[in-house]
């Protein structure tokens, strides 16, 4: 089983013939901003009786995202995922908007900027959308040949239905049109 989410892989943060090469990938229809609902819901609700329990479940919602499997010897977290490529809860707002209707990046951007009101400043959402339209683009031909995985949402990238896009795909339409947001 592949454990890459949606997240990951419409960003080609995965290793290709690697983690992105398994025979089905179970999280490939879920976004990394459902999971961590998914999780705090179950903490809080599921388990509120059990304190061990909801006690791992937010440490783990608490500890930054990295693809690092071992700590650094002295226990800190060297690569953090979202200070390297932007926070998951923009790239899968993107997402949402981008691939399930289309939306160009000025159109995404105010609804970003308005969604998040006070927390992500305009300037922060285009160079955030500049990242993440960026790697879609290039890593396209991660997407191509990716294993079935189940479709969760209204949103999904498998080649075999919901996302055709050929892999030498250009980014330039879309980062032209990102440059018109002041």
């Amino acid at each position: 089983l592949g454990t890459g989410d949606l997240s990951e892989l419409v960003l080609g943060w995965c290793t290709m013939f690697g983690d992105h090469a398994s025979h089905y990938g179970i999280n490939a229809g879920v976004p990394k901003t459902l999971i961590s609902y998914l999780i705090r819901w179950t903490a809080d609700v599921e388990f509120k009786e059990e304190p061990d329990v909801r006690h791992v479940l937010h440490d783990i919602l608490n500890t930054p995202i990295s693809p690092e499997l071992l700590p650094h010897f002295q226990g800190e977290i060297l690569q953090k995922t979202e200070e390297k490529i932007g926070p998951y809860e923009l790239h899968d707002f993107f997402t949402y908007y981008f691939i399930r209707f289309g939306f160009a990046p000025t159109r995404i951007a105010r609804l970003c900027f308005h969604a998040f009101e006070g927390k992500y400043d305009l300037a922060a959402i285009k160079s955030w959308m500049r990242e993440y339209l960026t790697r879609f683009f290039k890593t396209q031909l991660k997407r191509s040949c990716l294993p079935d995985g189940p479709k969760v949402g209204m949103t999904s990238i498998s080649p075999r239905g919901d996302w055709r896009m050929p892999s030498d795909a250009s980014a330039a339409a879309w980062l032209k049109d990102l440059e018109k947001i002041p």
